[in-house]
């Protein structure tokens, strides 16, 4: 019996534990458009070239992505940018040599979805780092864990939950679509989303959502 009352117990601190977070109204948001945002790569190919060509300048990549949450019908969606009617990816990018994670993705979400892409990115609020995932070499698939066998990874990439305030605009380039997914959508759906994207509820399921307004 007093077996099953810790295991109550451990339960209830869990639940305890969650950390809440608010999210808003799609509707509550506003979105323009502004000039297109060349793509750097325009296959797969061409990406890991560019990785090995930057791995010889500089060492390991690092991105930096952030993982958005409006409302809609009473169910937590997940932003993401659409590029060419069949490829998703998470608003974030590339760091600069010497800069800091949060700054970096500051500058990411400025450049592409804020009106002012040269600020600082204050309106940002990023918080804690999700998850990591690893390209041990230069090739397509990526770890959610560095493996052991491996000392000098090619490409660190890191989600970081960014909390969105009551209302915004969102300003996207034109060559690009900024979507909301619900998550049940996005869960495990590997073959549409990817490995990173895929994982992202679950990653998520520390987290109490607040539907604020419905």
């Amino acid at each position: 019996m007093m077996m099953g009352e810790n295991r109550g117990s451990n339960t209830n601190n869990d639940d305890d534990e969650k950390v809440e977070v608010n999210i808003y109204p799609l509707n509550s948001y506003y979105f323009g458009s502004k000039d297109s945002i060349p793509s750097k790569d325009h296959s797969l190919h061409h990406r890991l070239r560019r990785i090995k060509s930057n791995f010889d300048a500089r060492g390991m990549r690092i991105c930096v992505e952030a993982v958005m949450m409006v409302e809609l019908f009473k169910h937590p969606h997940l932003l993401l940018f659409q590029i060419k009617n069949s490829i998703f990816k998470l608003p974030g990018g590339r760091l600069r040599p010497d800069e800091s994670d949060i700054d970096g993705l500051k500058r990411k979400l400025a450049r592409k979805l804020s009106l002012d892409e040269d600020g600082v990115g204050a309106e940002w609020e990023v918080g804690e780092c999700l998850g990591m995932w690893w390209r041990p070499d230069f090739e397509t698939l990526m770890h959610p864990f560095l493996p052991p066998n491996v000392k000098h990874p090619k490409e660190c990439t890191k989600l970081f939950l960014v909390k969105l305030p009551e209302s915004r605009r969102f300003t996207v380039p034109k060559n690009m679509k900024l979507l909301s997914v619900p998550l049940c959508q996005i869960r495990e759906n590997q073959k549409t989303y990817g490995p990173i994207i895929s994982a992202v509820p679950q990653l998520l399921q520390k987290f109490s959502f607040n539907m604020i307004g419905i």
